[in-house]
């Protein structure tokens, strides 16, 4: 049977070829290693000969070009030439969605005696008819179903290999999104390991940024602090300026980067900002050193605390979503921390504002001992500072010193401002306010720690205090500290019925009472702070502070 129109003859040419991409090289090079025979290649997308295969003869190629433009089309071998002693194999592959190649070769299917026609294959091929029986009767012998068979397994073959490069690509984008997560949980987990409410942001704005500027591909990372509070806040240290924390080769500084925020219009609803070449390059962009940038504020609901920033691209290329998602991730955790302070702070002025308001109405009580309160708690601090206690315990401490009278507040007034010596009956009616100090705090959980030294610092060591007459250990040691504070003021004040002790004489009874009236280890502290002591009893101040490390 015959496919192909006759055509002149020519001659069998050993090897014509033309530059090939390496896709259409591997192809060649595959079909010769899997049958043995240099194939010729067409672009079925034009029907134009690309290569000749060595050995090849080239049959009838405007016959071939329309035929193999229809083979294109195919998803399996077919035949494009038959006869009884050849065939023209045709194997259609897609190397891309937009290039398609169709490699095609002569095979022989027996071979020829001298006297045989061999008429219709010389057309075939294309070929002189001694030339056709020369040429048939070198080539190894076929079936055609073995070619087609070989052919479609050869087809299978590049498909599978070209889902294992597929699959291959996926893994290293898989791997390499991994590694980016796994970097990035690294960064979060890190973060949530220092996030505690005591745990400053600048502190935790330094662990991410020392991350952010090794990981990300910028030459610099910022933050910008907001102001939270006006000057003139007392009682915890809030910020009221704004702070700029930059590492790495920042293009601008604090201001400019405001001046940035305001012309981008960026507030607190803000998603990220991703700013490449297509917005830096145009003429109206007034930074002219910002190439590249990512902006995401800091925020927890309405309350915008902070933006951060990366700036340009160490490659030169540009921010995208992984980046992007990245900072807007650590913007959520960085907000939520400074929301968090930022609420502990609030309640904590509110509890400050609570705590001054009654230590004022102890001294409008008692006049005569106005500021008692506040030197008996900055006196308890030292000591306890002096004795190894830091920190919350310390504010702790601070506040039992302030509310330690505060039931003075139920005593009659007559008694606490009796000039002279109290009656069995009246010092008894005092003794009271330890009880009801304790029953007028004991509902506000926020000062159940300072509880055991309202009711307890006038407990002695020996067991003959009240009201529950402790002895030793048993009296909790926060009341022991305010109880030698307190002793110490009350021994140096002035009263309407006498003058303060000099310190000669507190010296000699606290020697005396050591090991009996007080706690021994608190009264030798207070020996060796003693002139910590006298200074601060010598220092006026203008209103309580409950922030201790301010003054401390």
């Amino acid at each position: 049977m015959l496919l192909a129109l006759a055509s002149p003859r020519r001659q069998v040419r050993r090897l014509s070829r033309v530059k090939l991409d390496p896709a259409s090289q591997k192809l060649c090079a595959d079909l010769q290693s899997c049958f043995g025979v240099d194939f010729s290649l067409w672009d079925g997308d034009t029907g134009r000969l690309l290569r000749t295969g060595s050995d090849q003869p080239r049959g009838d190629e405007s016959l071939l070009a329309a035929l193999l433009r229809t083979v294109a089309e195919k998803t399996g071998p077919q035949f494009v030439g038959y006869e009884d002693c050849v065939v023209q194999l045709a194997i259609p592959y897609q190397l891309t969605p937009e290039r398609t190649r169709v490699a095609v070769a002569a095979f022989a299917t027996s071979h020829l005696r001298p006297d045989d026609n061999a008429t219709a294959a010389a057309t075939l091929l294309g070929l002189e008819t001694g030339q056709t029986v020369r040429w048939i009767n070198r080539q190894p012998l076929w079936t055609p179903d073995s070619l087609l068979r070989l052919g479609s397994t050869f087809l299978d073959k590049l498909a599978a290999e070209a889902q294992v490069d597929r699959l291959e690509r996926d893994i290293d984008s898989v791997s390499a999104n991994l590694a980016s997560t796994y970097e990035e949980i690294s960064l979060l987990y890190d973060l949530i390991r220092h996030l505690r409410i005591s745990s400053g942001e600048e502190e935790l704005a330094n662990v991410a940024l020392n991350w952010l500027h090794e990981y990300l591909p910028a030459e610099s990372v910022a933050i910008q602090y907001l102001p939270v509070a006006d000057e003139g806040a007392i009682t915890y240290k809030a910020r009221t300026d704004t702070i700029w924390l930059a590492h790495g080769n920042s293009p601008v500084n604090s201001e400019g980067f405001s001046d940035l925020v305001r012309w981008l219009g960026l507030g607190v609803e803000s998603e990220p900002y991703v700013a490449n070449d297509a917005v830096t390059g145009e003429p109206a962009w007034p930074f002219p050193r910002i190439r590249q940038m990512i902006v995401t504020p800091l925020s927890e609901g309405e309350n915008l605390f902070a933006w951060l920033v990366a700036f340009n691209h160490t490659d030169g290329g540009e921010f995208g979503t992984v980046e992007a998602s990245l900072l807007s991730s650590l913007g959520v955790m960085l907000g939520i921390h400074s929301g968090n302070r930022e609420l502990y702070r609030q309640q904590a002025e509110f509890l400050g504002d609570v705590v001054r308001g009654m230590t004022s109405a102890i001294d409008a009580k008692d006049p005569y001992t106005c500021g008692h309160s506040d030197r008996v708690a900055r006196f308890s601090v030292r000591l306890a500072k002096e004795l190894g206690w830091r920190g919350d315990e310390l504010t702790t401490l601070y506040m039992a010193g302030l509310l330690h009278d505060i039931g003075k507040i139920g005593v009659d007034e007559k008694v606490l401002r009796k000039p002279g010596r109290l009656t069995d009956e009246e010092y008894d009616h005092i003794k009271r306010h330890p009880g009801l100090g304790h029953k007028i705090l004991a509902d506000v959980r926020q000062l159940a720690d300072l509880l055991p030294a309202v009711l307890h610092h006038h407990e002695q060591w020996d067991g003959f205090g009240y009201p529950n007459r402790l002895a030793g250990e048993d009296i909790p040691e926060i009341a022991r500290i305010v109880a030698v504070a307190d002793a110490y003021d009350a021994m140096t004040s002035d009263r309407p019925y006498r003058k303060g002790m000099p310190l000669e004489k507190v010296h000699g009874i606290f020697r005396d009472g050591s090991g009996q009236h007080w706690d021994s280890r608190v009264v030798d502290a207070y020996f060796r702070v003693k002139d910590d002591i006298s200074r601060l009893a010598r220092e006026e101040r203008a209103g309580v502070m409950l922030d201790v490390q301010e003054w401390t």
